[in-house]
């Protein structure tokens, strides 16, 4: 295990679970004035046709160029790229379960589950995010139920890694909750999401106890007061937005304001707002109302707002899933201006390809974005969500 992996702090992957408890199918703005544009209507057969065209381009270079001799992708990052690439591609083609690529890959990552439930490799300082990232891939090609032995002693090694009693704290400590690195010694959001989606794919539904303790941490790292953010941190910034940890004294990859605050960022916001979700919270609960009025007030596919191109596709994935999963087909901007956001994104993920089907982060590297592998898949796994 190389220390290539500390990079991936950012990335998700795509849920199989009930349907959102969001029911509304728009956030607006305020009421549009009669010289207001119409509303765009979604245009889903075109593009349905235009996903399935890039979508192949970006899977035929993973197989055909992406892959090593022992069936992974990218292994000097251990087992995640390579999960992370198998779900993007099945995906798009269930089918692909029986090729020789895919079993291949699946050979490696099996190789890789471990005594102790966990799918991680060996020496792996990542156990958490390599095995909830691990979780999809087996649950993608587990037609024949092959995996349910593993996935089952898998969720209870993603239960066994929150921070809670086990670790002696209570629910005042700001770690309480959370999934963390094995490098920071401390649990944070990008974590904690990961631990949230590999469970509810699991079986485990809003109100189970793990879920609900994953929630008191990641109110905490919302920058708004009263509502469950106990931190100093807590009214220093009250944009809505979310931040990476609260715990050790708290942290955002964004930085900090002149008085201190942690600044949000879209991608942890995100990643915030779709774990709320997932944790049975609505669009009536004023942290995610919070959340959404962020998410309005800085909508853009050009930067992945408060952190310029830094983690950019992380940001394109989990921006897709959180909106899927609050069941949003139209969202209004800071101007009012109405955004179908899917073909927004497929729009530029479009534009961003390259002539061999790749995508990669051609003007920032951070958290792995110079990998190719790990890049086409984020970009796959964003598009998945938007036929």
């Amino acid at each position: 295990m190389t220390g290539t992996l500390a990079c991936l702090v950012l990335t998700g992957l795509p849920l199989t679970i009930a349907a959102s408890p969001l029911a509304a199918q728009e956030v607006s703005a305020p009421e549009s004035t009669p010289e207001s544009a119409p509303e765009p209507e979604p245009a889903a057969g075109d593009r349905s046709e235009q996903v399935r065209e890039i979508a192949n381009r970006g899977i035929e270079f993973l197989i055909s160029q992406g892959q090593a001799a022992n069936g992974a992708f990218s292994p000097e990052s251990g087992t995640a790229v390579t999960s992370l690439c198998v779900s993007a591609i099945l995906r798009h083609r269930p089918e692909a379960r029986e090729t020789p690529a895919i079993k291949q890959a699946l050979a490696f990552i099996e190789a890789n589950i471990r005594g102790d439930g966990g799918i991680y490799a060996d020496g792996s300082l990542f156990k958490n995010y390599e095995t909830c990232v691990a979780v999809d891939a087996l649950i993608q090609a587990n037609e024949g139920q092959q995996y349910d032995s593993a996935l089952s002693r898998a969720r209870l090694f993603i239960r066994g890694l929150q921070w809670d009693e086990t670790e002696g704290l209570t629910a005042a400590d700001p770690a309480y909750g959370g999934a963390g690195y094995g490098t920071h010694q401390r649990p944070d959001l990008s974590n904690t999401a990961f631990m949230v989606e590999a469970l509810r794919q699991l079986g485990d539904q809003a109100d189970d106890e793990a879920i609900q303790k994953a929630l008191l941490f990641i109110s905490r790292t919302q920058n708004l007061a009263g509502h469950g953010n106990d931190t100093e941190h807590a009214d220093a910034v009250g944009d809505g937005g979310f931040y990476y940890t609260p715990a050790a004294g708290g942290s955002s990859q964004a930085g900090t304001t002149a008085s201190g605050g942690l600044r949000s960022y879209a991608s942890m916001t995100y990643a915030g707002l779709k774990s709320m979700i997932f944790a049975g919270l609505t669009q009536d609960d004023p942290r995610v109302a919070a959340a959404l009025d962020f998410i309005r007030q800085n909508y853009s596919l050009e930067t992945n707002p408060g952190m310029g191109d830094a983690g950019l596709y992380y940001y394109y994935h989990t921006f897709a899933k959180a909106l899927a999963a609050a069941e949003i087909d139209i969202l209004d901007d800071d101007e009012g201006t109405p955004h179908v956001w899917r073909d927004d994104l497929v729009r530029t993920l479009a534009s961003h390809q390259r002539p061999d089907g790749s995508w990669v982060n051609r003007t920032n590297e951070r958290w792995m974005e110079g990998n190719r592998n790990l890049v086409t898949a984020y970009a796959l796994l964003a598009l998945a969500y938007c036929r």
